[in-house]
C-alpha cells in the first residue's frame, strides 16, 4: 500500500496534473510537494535574484512560495492537507535524494517553456531512471 507520496511541482500546468494525479489515485496517502529552485548561478534566471539577495535560503523559501501556494489550493479542492519541502540545486538530483523516504514519486512529464527543457534537460527521463522507488509521469 501506498503511503508516501513525492509530487515534484514546478509552478507549470503539468506539474499541478502531477498533484491532481496523485490526490486522485492515492486520498489516504501522505503527499509531500518538492519545488526545487535553481541553484545559485548566474547561468540560471531564477538564481541569479536568489544568488543576489541577503539572505540567500529566505530567497530560495520565497521563489518557491508561488508554488507552494497553488498546491494547497489544489489540495483544498480535495480537502486533503499536503506538506511542502523546497531545495535548491538540480530539480532531478533533489527529487531522487528525496525519492527513497517515499513509496513512489509522481511528477509532469516536463516543465516549463521549451527553453527550460532546452537548458535544464529531462528532468522526468532522470528522475525515471535513477529512482529508488517507482516513479509515475503524468502528462
Amino acid at each position: 500500500m501506498i503511503e508516501r507520496v513525492l509530487v515534484a511541482m514546478d509552478g507549470s500546468d503539468l506539474s499541478e496534473r502531477a498533484l491532481r494525479y496523485a490526490l486522485d489515485g492515492h486520498p489516504d496517502a501522505e503527499i509531500t510537494v518538492l519545488n526545487v529552485v535553481g541553484g545559485a548561478s548566474p547561468m540560471m534566471g531564477q538564481a541569479v535574484g536568489i544568488a543576489l539577495s541577503d539572505d540567500g535560503e529566505e530567497g530560495i523559501r520565497e521563489a518557491a512560495e508561488p508554488v507552494f501556494e497553488r498546491a494547497r489550493e489544489i489540495a483544498a479542492e480535495y480537502d486533503a492537507a499536503i506538506e511542502t519541502i523546497v531545495e535548491a540545486g538540480r530539480p532531478a538530483r533533489q527529487i531522487i535524494e528525496h525519492a527513497e523516504e517515499f513509496d513512489v514519486v509522481v511528477l509532469g512529464t516536463h516543465s516549463g517553456s521549451l527553453a527550460d527543457r532546452l537548458l535544464v534537460g529531462n528532468v522526468a527521463k532522470t528522475v525515471f531512471q535513477r529512482s529508488p522507488v517507482p516513479v509515475t509521469v503524468v502528462r
